[in-house]
């Protein structure tokens, strides 16, 4: 069992790097709801001069922990002035370079790994390929639900980000699950001796 989910884990964290590959590259599913910066050259240049270190940005920022005045002016900033949060490389960088395709590649086959380990504790109870498939769709539906969803509500991603990326999990996920049914395949019944 153990070289099946070893070997099962590397082609189907392949299979998700390919999808994700093809519904970023080829389907365009990647870049839903993001814009470009309006005004971009000034925006850049405001930020080079005033943000030198990179970082997770939220923005507008507040002590959580500062007294009820300082809670109380930050809620009204946030009401009434522009909030977000930005990621952010004061030197960018290249676009995607081989050791981030690398990692990625890595992080899939590590999660597939973790599906394979599931799937074969599952087994017996998620009958024929089909069945095998949808319960390893459901971990990319998880991962939608508990991530995507909570980025939509607590930083304003938006809904058509969201929807895009739950979608593009549940698909991945169950093209990794048909390639697991198969390394997990009930074995053929032996006929009884005539």
């Amino acid at each position: 069992m153990g070289k099946k989910i070893v070997l099962g884990g590397i082609v189907a964290g392949i299979v998700v790097f390919i999808w994700g590959a093809i519904s970023h590259m080829v389907l365009g599913m990647g870049d839903e709801g993001m814009k470009g910066l309006p005004n971009e050259e000034t925006v850049l240049s405001a930020l080079s001069t005033n943000v030198t270190e990179p970082g997770f940005y939220f923005f507008p920022w507040g002590d959580m922990q500062g007294s009820k005045e300082q809670m109380d002016a930050w809620k009204e900033k946030y009401r009434t002035s522009p909030a977000g949060i930005m990621i952010y490389k004061p030197q960018g960088g290249e676009m995607m370079p081989p050791s981030m395709l690398i990692t990625e590649l890595v992080t899939n086959i590590l999660a597939a790994l973790i599906a394979a380990f599931l799937l074969s504790k599952a087994f017996g109870n998620l009958g024929g390929l089909f069945g095998k498939a949808v319960f390893v769709a459901l971990f990319g539906l998880f991962a939608g639900v508990e991530i995507d969803l909570s980025y939509w509500n607590w930083y304003g991603f938006p809904t058509s980000y969201t929807l895009s990326y739950i979608v593009q999990h549940v698909i991945g996920w169950f093209l990794a699950g048909l390639v697991l049914g198969f390394f997990f395949k009930k074995p053929a019944m032996s006929q009884p001796a005539t």
